[in-house]
């Protein structure tokens, strides 16, 4: 037990730092589509940003690359949910703080998919890279956060090893 002027235990602060992650993930994913959606008419078209990236306003009613487009909206928000509550149970029972900044950045960027899917039964695509005439699939703030997440849950064995050079 520790009272207030005790530093909490470490093994106490890795899911506070996995539940600050998912709302740092979801609000700054909610907000980036706020602006796109309310400026939609002049992204429909598309607004180049430099060289190999425009801003885009598009919805995809699949998930990745609109893999299972026409899925039904319901189904995707009910998969999207039990992974959620999977990767929730997973953030609790982390080893380390990594892990649960990853675990958090997944359950945010996709719970911020999943309110677009509420909302509109698409998510809000914007970020458009391309090379020449090639384009990669236009992605949101929350892919980033799912991706970046999943990332940093497969390098976490190898981060968390890392001690510090002792002099």
């Amino acid at each position: 037990m520790f009272g207030w002027g005790d530093a909490m235990p470490v093994h106490k602060l890795s899911p506070v730092i996995g539940i600050f992650a998912a709302l740092t993930a979801f609000v700054i994913d909610q907000i980036t589509k706020a602006i796109v959606v309310a400026n939609a008419a002049s992204l429909s078209t598309g607004i180049a940003v430099f060289p190999g990236f425009n801003l885009v306003f598009y919805r995809n009613d699949g998930v990745t690359f609109g893999l299972l487009g026409g899925a039904p909206w319901w189904g995707l928000i009910a998969l999207a949910l039990a992974i959620c509550g999977w990767l929730g149970v997973m953030l609790f029972r982390a080893e380390n703080a990594v892990e649960t900044l990853a675990y958090g950045a997944i359950i945010g960027g996709a719970l911020g998919n999943v309110i677009d899917r509420v909302r509109y039964r698409a998510v809000t695509d914007f970020l458009d890279f391309y090379i020449n005439s090639t384009h990669w699939p236009a992605f949101n703030m929350a892919d980033v956060f799912v991706v970046s997440g999943v990332g940093l849950l497969l390098a976490a064995p190898w981060i968390s090893a890392r001690r510090p050079i002792k002099s």
